[in-house]
């Protein structure tokens, strides 16, 4: 038996449930952006744990799901058997880190710098009623792109959210990138209230199944032949849409994190 914190977990292949994980998207899925998660929920997760396998995966990158998911004395990694940040492409198996793979040692340098400059010059030029920081966020895997900025308060986020649903200003600069940027290979995905993510065709949330599929492969590992999944965005375009729609994953639209607990109460019986 695996000991973390105070819970006594069984080994991934003795789960109640057998041959079945369950992964959840991060932002209105689990928690509300940028906000740590409701202990109701972390304790549902936990029981849920006891019969199954667990793993987020979420665009971004780790040390954001530590504030939204773990403590300041629980790292997030001993809270989910999987953890998938960036959508994979950083990635943990019970506390352990996996093979990663990088933005930038695929894109190339060159390439890379005229994105950005093109990205800057978009956002410098943008009329929108709030701007605040941090409009562009390098992270391993992708670039992650905010036209009114990071660093906006959770007030300021709302707001925001909703001027971009009547204005679609977040599709108009994805439209911009993509007639800019036709054939470099890239996919853009709406995510979560005031970004997107850019990032190689291929690393959106299915990228995380190849660590699933892999795990026949290693010692004490279960060949996963349920896969749920749990999100928001799963409309097309959303960057929920691909694992969610994916012939591999059964898929679970929620509306918020309170659906979504009502969902995995009825569905596992917890």
């Amino acid at each position: 038996m695996a000991t973390i914190g105070a819970a006594v977990l069984p080994p991934l292949a003795e789960r109640p449930i057998k041959n079945t994980v369950v992964l959840f998207d991060v932002d209105n899925t689990l928690t509300v952006p940028r906000v740590p998660a409701k202990p109701e929920m972390l304790r549902l997760l936990s029981a849920l744990r006891h019969k199954v396998a667990i793993g987020f995966v979420g665009g971004s990158d780790l040390a954001k799901q530590q504030e939204q998911l773990g403590t300041p004395q629980i790292p997030v990694t001993t809270l989910f058997d999987f953890c998938f940040s960036e959508n994979g492409l950083t990635a943990y198996r019970l506390g352990s880190p996996l093979s990663s793979q990088t933005f930038i040692g695929w894109l190339g340098e060159t390439k890379y710098k005229a994105l950005v400059k093109f990205i800057l010059h978009y956002v410098a030029d943008l009329d929108i009623p709030v701007k605040r920081g941090t409009f562009l966020e390098f992270r391993n895997g992708m670039v992650n792109v905010s036209p009114i900025g990071r660093n906006a308060s959770v007030e300021e986020r709302n707001e925001y959210q909703r001027y971009d649903l009547e204005n679609k200003v977040r599709e108009k600069f994805i439209e911009a990138l993509r007639k800019e940027f036709p054939d470099i290979g890239l996919t853009y995905s709406i995510g979560g209230q005031i970004s997107f993510d850019v990032f190689p065709q291929g690393w959106n949330k299915t990228y995380c199944l190849q660590h699933i599929e892999n795990e026949k492969n290693v010692p004490g590992g279960v060949d996963y032949t349920t896969i749920h999944f749990f999100g928001d965005k799963t409309f097309e375009g959303g960057n929920d849409y691909e694992i969610y729609a994916d012939k591999r994953t059964v898929g679970h639209s929620v509306e918020n994190p309170e659906d979504c607990y009502k969902q995995l109460k009825a569905l596992f019986d917890l």
